[in-house]
C-alpha cells in the first residue's frame, strides 16, 4: 500500500512538470492570476527611483486589465492623459508566455517603438513571469536607434489580493510599477 501511495506521488508530481503542448502549470496559474482582475482598473506607483522615471513617478499611473481569455490578456496602462500604451500577454506556439508592449497613437494607429517585447524561457512561478526581449524587439530596437533596450528583461507579477507588479530591466536600468490590487478603481463586467 506504501509503494503505491510514493508511485501515485511521483506521478503526480511528474505530471505538475508541463501540461500537453509544452504548457507549465505555473503559467497556467499565471495566467488565471491575470484573469482573475478582468475588468478591473488598478491605481499604480513608481517604486524604483531611477531618475529616467521622474515623469511617470509624478503621474497618475492606471491599469485595466481586460480582454481576456485563457490564451491572452490585454493590459491598457495609462500614464496620466497619455493611453498609448498596452500590455498584452499571451501563450506562445512553444507552450510559454509571451509579452507584448503595444503603442498606438491617439488615432489608434501603431506608433514609435511598436510591439516589442520577449519571451519566457523557463516555467516562472504561478506569482512572476520574465520576458527577455525576443530577437524582432532586438532588431526592432536597433533600428530604431535605440541599441540600448537589446538586453532587456521584463517581468510581470500577480500576488492576489496584494500586488500587480510590472518591471523592466537591463544594465545600469530598473524600472518597476506596482498596483494595489486591495482598492480597485472600478469594477465592470468582464
Amino acid at each position: 500500500m506504501k509503494q503505491i501511495a510514493v508511485i501515485a506521488a511521483a506521478m503526480a508530481l511528474s505530471a505538475c512538470a508541463s501540461l500537453p503542448g509544452g504548457r507549465a502549470p505555473q503559467q497556467d496559474a499565471f495566467m488565471a492570476h491575470l484573469n482573475a482582475l478582468c475588468g478591473q482598473r488598478f491605481a499604480g506607483r513608481v517604486v524604483t527611483t531611477d531618475a529616467a522615471d521622474a515623469d511617470f513617478a509624478r503621474s497618475r499611473l492606471v491599469m485595466h486589465v481586460r480582454d481576456c481569455s485563457a490564451d491572452e490578456v490585454r493590459i491598457p496602462f495609462h500614464v496620466g492623459d497619455d493611453k498609448s500604451r498596452t500590455w498584452v500577454i499571451s501563450r506562445n506556439e512553444e507552450g510559454g508566455l509571451t509579452l507584448k508592449h503595444d503603442h498606438r497613437d491617439p488615432e489608434g494607429r501603431p506608433d514609435g517603438l511598436h510591439w516589442y517585447g520577449g519571451d519566457t524561457v523557463s516555467a516562472g512561478s504561478a506569482e512572476r513571469q520574465e520576458f527577455p526581449v525576443d530577437a524582432f524587439s532586438v532588431e526592432l530596437f536597433t533600428a530604431g536607434d535605440a541599441p540600448v533596450s537589446t538586453t532587456n528583461v521584463w517581468a510581470v507579477e500577480v500576488h492576489p489580493g496584494q500586488t500587480f507588479a510590472y518591471e523592466l530591466r537591463r544594465a545600469n536600468r530598473h524600472f518597476r510599477v506596482e498596483f494595489d490590487l486591495t482598492d480597485p478603481l472600478i469594477q465592470v463586467a468582464r
